[in-house]
């Protein structure tokens, strides 16, 4: 059972909170995850423009958009079950972001998962 102190977790929120001040400023420390997913930002983007057309990667909420990163990198690389990935998504959404962030987050991640 996740708990909020599991590791796992702990290095999820990390890196969050980094992809997120990335969007605003180039950090001078960054975990090594978030080197990964922001060398294959674009291709990341890509799949997350496609399962949600009708937003805008720039009229995104900043957290949620760093969240979805995150778990797309996280499905590509193959390394965690993704009814795991989206659930933590969806856990970091209803933590950081707004009160429609858990069901957009999901919903995006089904159609990427799915497609």
């Amino acid at each position: 059972m996740k708990t909020s102190t599991d590791p796992r977790h702990l290095k999820r929120r990390e890196a969050i909170k980094v992809l997120f001040a990335q969007g605003f400023t180039k950090q001078a420390s960054v975990p090594e995850i978030v080197k990964e997913i922001l060398s294959k930002q674009k291709s990341i983007d890509k799949q997350i423009q496609k399962a949600a057309p009708t937003w805008p990667l720039n009229n995104l909420n900043q957290i949620d958009l760093s969240i979805l990163r995150l778990a797309v990198y996280e499905l590509e690389s193959g390394k965690t079950p993704p009814k795991v990935i989206i659930d933590e998504a969806v856990e970091l959404a209803k933590e950081y972001g707004s009160e429609s962030s858990p069901s957009f987050v999901n919903g995006v991640l089904g159609t990427i998962f799915t497609g």
